[in-house]
């Protein structure tokens, strides 16, 4: 590769310092990356103190920090360490995952085949493999499915995009859940996003996510996508998932007149959608939320 060909790279890891051995981890992935060009961590405090031990120096493999100054959640951490980053490329590293070593070397390959692509995305596994079944992620393909395939640590951006047509991850949305599909429904928005059909991640499986539990703040944020996303209207199926998704994350939530209306606007757009019927029988006390949480898990997909 010509020295064009590897320019250097951000990689915004962001922390809330609970998690200091899978921080270390996390570095430890970035540092082994066999990508030949310079690779910079910039590592994000929120909430916590600096544990400044992770810091390097190494020019071709710094570890830098900062903090986070705006909103507390991982949008506010995100946006703090894009901000922070000096590079033209910014991927992200969640402090809980790794890396291969080939993800940046082959995704920087992919970013140079797509050059209007504002974001390259690759394969991950957790309790299982998750690989997109295409070269390109599109629009469209967002508004019918979140794309479990396609996580933050995954993410290789041009950072001059994210600064300005694209912009960066939403500081609005509620609680900042959702904040990763929103920036790919804007990144594929932009042009198609370029998928490495490899597993270069690696996601260790939770006991639970941060946001189990918060139903209605859930449910407010996938409101907020349907609110601002207006596409969705054209896509039947992809309405009706994410009206589903309300009706559900408002019956766990115990309001039930929330999670009927969302169900009659997810059925009119589509009867196919399993997340009505779901919705209703909670609603109805027929079965209980964790029943049907448990059943979607045993299949290994997602409410």
């Amino acid at each position: 590769m010509k020295n064009t060909d590897r320019p250097p790279v951000s990689v915004v890891v962001c922390t809330t310092g609970n998690r200091p051995q899978m921080l270390r981890e996390a570095l430890a992935s970035i540092r082994a990356q066999d990508y030949e060009g310079d690779v910079t961590a910039v590592v994000v405090f929120d909430r916590c103190d600096p544990d400044k031990e992770v810091l390097s120096d190494d020019p071709h493999r710094r570890v830098t920090w900062t903090t986070n100054e705006r909103v507390p959640n991982v949008a506010g951490s995100r946006n703090s360490g894009i901000l922070a980053a000096s590079d033209d490329l910014v991927a992200f590293c969640d402090d809980d995952n790794t890396w291969r070593p080939s993800k940046l070397r082959l995704q920087v390959e992919a970013l140079h085949r797509n050059p209007d692509a504002a974001l390259v995305s690759c394969g991950m596994v957790s309790t299982q493999e998750r690989l997109w079944p295409s070269a390109h992620i599109t629009f469209d393909d967002l508004l019918r499915s979140r794309i479990p395939a396609a996580t933050t640590s995954s993410f290789l951006m041009r950072r001059p995009l994210l600064l300005g047509p694209v912009g960066i991850f939403s500081e609005e949305i509620p609680r900042g859940f959702a904040e990763d599909y929103e920036l790919l429904l804007r990144c594929a928005r932009h042009a198609p996003i370029p998928y490495v059909p490899e597993i270069l991640v690696e996601v260790p499986p939770h006991e639970g996510s941060h946001f189990y539990g918060r139903w209605s703040m859930i449910a407010d944020s996938h409101e907020w996508l349907l609110d601002h996303y207006p596409e969705f209207r054209r896509d039947r199926r992809g309405y009706a998932r994410l009206a589903g998704q309300v009706a559900f994350e408002s019956s766990m939530a115990r309001d039930w007149g929330r999670s009927l209306k969302w169900a009659r606007r997810a059925f009119a757009a589509s009867p196919l959608e399993p997340r009505t019927y779901a919705a209703l029988a909670v609603t109805s006390r027929l079965v209980s939320g964790e029943w049907v949480i448990g059943r979607v898990q045993a299949r290994g997909s997602g409410t």
